[in-house]
């Protein structure tokens, strides 16, 4: 952990920056320096040129500071960021990390463009191996946004150490602040939880919603900020850009204060509407939540009436922030640029302890490759010097080499090596023989799998649809039973992802059910067996998953729903059991055959499902049947004559049925059908080999 750190905020508007550390006792931080440089311009002005803006502020701040020796961190706005809190069911803490990998596959799109980071923020657990209740918080940001906030500091030679969301560094300076008496985290209580602050920082062009109860954060970024007045004020005072910024800053004392605070209305009500939308949000997805105490952070709050306005319109007791509660260091605190700026300054509060290791929040967005980059150019000055050794060591050798030749015959050696030239060079001649041959081989084996692969190709997705098809339960043939006893699965979508591991998907699915990941493979390549319990007893821990697929391959996800689920009838298979009966062990079993009608224009084919490649299926979190009303028709006839004629009206009403909603997942690694006939081939062959190996062990009569 650093002595002192940094932590600097780039704003829209200037530069914040608090170089701090902690006291002795390691729960006051203390302040050493701090600085504030605001831009000639907001970096959001049609004429503005943000890098260079961003940049004279930065050289500004190194001229009165040095970052040396000091860990620096740094913020980057949420209204870049991708927040994601989720629900973890009963599992094991070893397997969480697992899961957050499947779960941010699933959350975050074009994860291979983003950077991101997890923390878990609230966890319950009845013994030590088992975590009953983990929500985690799952944070991510466009790659090239990170890339763009740190240019400005590589350009000016400032390494970066921690990247983190301003809204997040926020929560970090709460909860440390105006949060000292949290019961520990064993005591905490999610039916009953602490109250909630509210924290409203306003910045230029967004104003970030944190609401915390010092265990759990929720975020949201508001797109309305301080800018906004302004630009209301050039619109209806036709002034430019600076002057509206001006009278602004200024209202009070301008010539007629009402013409301004009624152009700035709208703003003030939409600014009112979105947060009282935002926390009328939190409430519902948060019914144990009790909002208590709100605060304001930035100088956008100051405008005159601002705070009561919003007050009186939310019901809520706003205060700003004047001052910190936990915060030393006389020189800072009597600086009038921080007094008269410190709402500004709660960000670098935030990211001040994160980077001394203080915060309740510690994800780091700072890109894997940066770290990876520093670690080994710290570790260059040692890959020089075992260089140097080994270039030391190859000269000794070559030199005492050279010595021991010299005093060796040529004549000695003459015959010997003329022999070994001729078998060099007959070798050559052999070699450039065989890659002539081979180089062929492979451009007329890669002809014949271009001809073949166009026209096999194009079968494969027909079959996946059609073995789907075929796994399917179907109604008896002229029987249509009630709906609550229909077989039929009604599948609503199929789609496939092409990946390169299917492992780390299978690990995935075995972690979300509480299964142990398959053994690892032995030396020679095949699955070790698991370990057999001692005496008889039961092994500890979760059941141990099957072997999975590995290598690249295709993750089906179809999705569908049923309405078997008569709860009259305690016979009736029903919910998930019926899905695993009727359609998942079908896909899992490989010998189940198929037919694959239409594929093939020559003929109808049956083939099994290992050959086809499908298998692993599973059945993705399933929870249990819901009653809806669905419109059922009935025919109802008017007279004697419809009745023996068999006409009649149909009536439709609505009835109510179980239906149960379900999500399947299996791999799919497709076999073209030259290949099964190669696996047959072989397959035939092993069993004619057992076979004549069975007959030869036979004793004869």
């Amino acid at each position: 952990m650093a002595d002192t750190v940094w932590g600097i905020d780039v704003g829209q508007c200037g530069l914040k920056a608090l170089r701090c550390s902690m006291d002795d006792s390691g729960k006051r931080l203390v302040a050493h320096a701090f600085d504030f440089v605001e831009y000639p311009k907001i970096l959001t002005q049609p004429d503005a040129e943000p890098d260079e803006l961003i940049h004279d502020a930065l050289e500004q701040f190194l001229s009165r500071n040095s970052v040396q020796g000091c860990k620096v961190a740094i913020s980057v706005s949420g209204e870049a960021c991708l927040a994601r809190f989720i629900r973890l069911p009963p599992v094991e803490p070893k397997r969480i990390p697992d899961i957050i990998r499947y779960e941010a596959r699933e959350q975050i799109p074009f994860l291979d463009d983003v950077i991101w980071d997890y923390q878990r923020l609230g966890t319950t657990s009845d013994n030590e191996n088992l975590a009953m209740e983990t929500e985690i918080g799952l944070f991510a940001i466009k790659r090239d946004a990170v890339i763009r906030a740190l240019q400005p500091f590589t350009r000016v030679g400032i390494e970066v150490d921690i990247v983190q969301i301003a809204s997040l560094a926020i929560y970090n300076y709460i909860v440390n602040d105006r949060m000292p008496d949290l019961p520990p985290p064993e005591d905490y209580d999610s039916d009953d939880p602490p109250e909630s602050t509210v924290i409203i920082s306003m910045g230029t062009d967004t104003t970030d919603l944190v609401i915390t109860n010092g265990f759990r954060v929720w975020q949201r970024s508001i797109p309305i900020g301080g800018n906004h007045f302004t630009r209301a004020l050039t619109t209806d005072q036709k002034l430019t850009f600076s002057k509206a910024e001006h009278l602004k800053r200024n209202a009070r004392t301008s010539e007629d204060p009402r013409a301004v605070f009624r152009a700035m209305q709208p703003v003030y009500a939409d600014l009112v509407a979105e947060l009282r939308r935002s926390i009328a949000y939190f409430s519902n997805i948060d019914r144990t939540a009790k909002i208590g105490p709100v605060i304001a952070l930035g100088n956008a709050m100051k405008l005159h009436g601002l705070s009561l306005y919003l007050s009186k319109q939310l019901d809520l007791d706003i205060k700003t922030v004047e001052n910190f509660s936990l915060f030393d260091g006389p020189e800072v605190l009597s600086a009038p640029a921080f007094t008269d700026n410190a709402g500004t300054f709660g960000v670098s509060y935030g990211l001040a302890l994160q980077a001394l290791g203080k915060s309740p929040l510690r994800t780091n967005l700072l890109p894997k490759e940066i770290v990876r980059d520093r670690l080994i150019k710290k570790k260059k000055p040692w890959a020089v010097a075992a260089a140097a050794t080994l270039l030391l060591g190859c000269g000794i050798s070559i030199g005492a080499n050279a010595y021991s030749n010299e005093s060796v015959a040529p004549a000695d050696w003459q015959s010997v090596e003329t022999a070994a030239q001729g078998v060099n060079q007959q070798s050559g001649s052999l070699m450039g023989q065989k890659d002539e041959a081979v180089k062929k081989y492979e451009e007329l084996k890669a002809k014949g799998d271009r001809l073949v692969g166009n026209v096999e190709g194009r079968l494969k997705w027909l079959e996946l649809t059609s073995a789907i098809s075929e796994c399917l339960p179907r109604e008896n043939d002229g029987e249509v039973p009630p709906l609550s006893k229909q077989r039929s699965l009604r599948i609503t979508n199929v789609e496939a992802q092409k990946v390169p591991l299917l492992e780390e998907w299978y690990t995935g699915i075995c972690a979300l059910k509480g299964e142990q990941a398959p053994a690892p493979t032995s030396e020679d390549g095949s699955d070790a067996p698991p370990p057999e319990p001692a005496d008889g007893a039961a092994a500890d821990g979760p059941p141990m998953a099957p072997p999975g697929p590995s290598g690249e391959g295709w993750v089906v996800r179809v999705e569908g729903f049923h309405y078997h689920n008569d709860t009259n009838d305690p016979r009736l298979t029903q919910g998930a059991e019926y899905v695993r009966e009727e359609f998942l062990n079908k896909l899992n079993d490989p010998n189940y055959e198929v037919t694959l009608t239409g594929v093939d224009i020559s003929q109808d084919r049956k083939v099994t499902l290992g050959d086809l490649g499908i298998g692993h299926a599973h059945i993705i979190l399933p929870g249990e049947p819901q009653e809806i009303e669905v419109e059922s028709a009935i025919a109802q006839t008017s007279d004697e004559d419809d009745r023996s004629s068999g006409a009649g009206v149909v009536e439709r009403s609505m009835v109510k049925v179980e239906r149960f909603d379900f999500t399947i997942h299996f791999a799919w690694q497709p076999n073209l059908p030259t290949d099964r006939e190669q696996i047959a081939a072989e397959r035939l062959a092993a069993e004619q080999a057992a076979a004549e190996a069975a007959a030869a062990e036979t004793p004869e009569e």
